[in-house]
């Protein structure tokens, strides 16, 4: 197998060829092939998924130290569902090196999200393996650098609002209102400031955006109906 364009993407260059290479067999390719006493890729998977976890974990805590265990677990969850980790192998290109059965191939699972993600916690074990804990923890935070910007504040933000409107249609039957109370600074650069009326809540709440001020007026609701996890 040429391993060396993957090399390239993920910028690690394997002592040991062979646990890349295992790293890269899915079970359907091992099924095809006995007599090549070949080793699928799912012992990996399992070991990276724990791997994975763990760095994402500890850099969520390092970039965001205001945030709660039960906020922390609900953007772990979104980094590290199959879906995600589908995108993150895509971006390495991960699925041209799958080593597949015949009808996989042919059912385009080179594409397949459990297959993609799979290998990539098969991949991240075996950097584990070869390069010690540091290596694979400098390929999660450098694969990962752009859904860290990207998802982990509009996470928090998206579940504040949603679960404070779920929670008091319920118990309240009725709608939370926003209202922009004041905006300053200037229009590169303007904080807003959100007031929050609810039955007989009111908060508010400040932030860069209008969606960020409401975010955090909705969480203040939250903490204050005793929600807030």
């Amino acid at each position: 197998m040429e391993s060396e364009p993957l090399e390239q993407q993920i910028s690690y260059t394997f002592t040991n060829k062979t646990l890349l290479e295992t790293a890269l067999q899915h079970s359907s390719f091992v099924n095809e092939n006995p007599s090549a006493a070949l080793e699928d890729n799912e012992r990996l998977e399992f070991l990276g998924d724990s791997i994975l976890n763990a760095i994402i974990s500890h850099l969520l805590m390092t970039r965001h130290p205001e945030l709660k265990e039960g906020e922390l677990s609900k953007i772990r969850s979104l980094l590290v569902n199959k879906a995600h980790l589908a995108k993150v192998a895509k971006q390495i290109h991960l699925g041209d090196f799958i080593r597949l059965g015949k009808g996989e191939i042919q059912s385009s699972g080179r594409k397949k999200a459990s297959i993609l993600a799979d290998a990539f916690e098969a991949l991240l074990a075996a950097v584990y393996l070869d390069g010690g804990f540091d290596r694979a923890y400098a390929l999660i935070q450098r694969l990962f650098e752009d859904f860290f910007n990207t998802i982990s504040t509009s996470a928090v933000y998206f579940d504040y609002k949603s679960r404070l409107q779920e929670l008091v249609q319920a118990k309240l039957k009725s709608q939370p209102e926003y209202v922009i109370i004041s905006e300053n600074g200037p229009d590169h650069d303007k904080t807003f400031q959100v007031e929050l009326s609810v039955g007989d809540v009111r908060t508010t709440g400040k932030g860069k955006s209008k969606k960020a001020a409401e975010q955090e007026a909705a969480k203040s609701a939250l903490e204050l109906l005793g929600a807030s996890e």
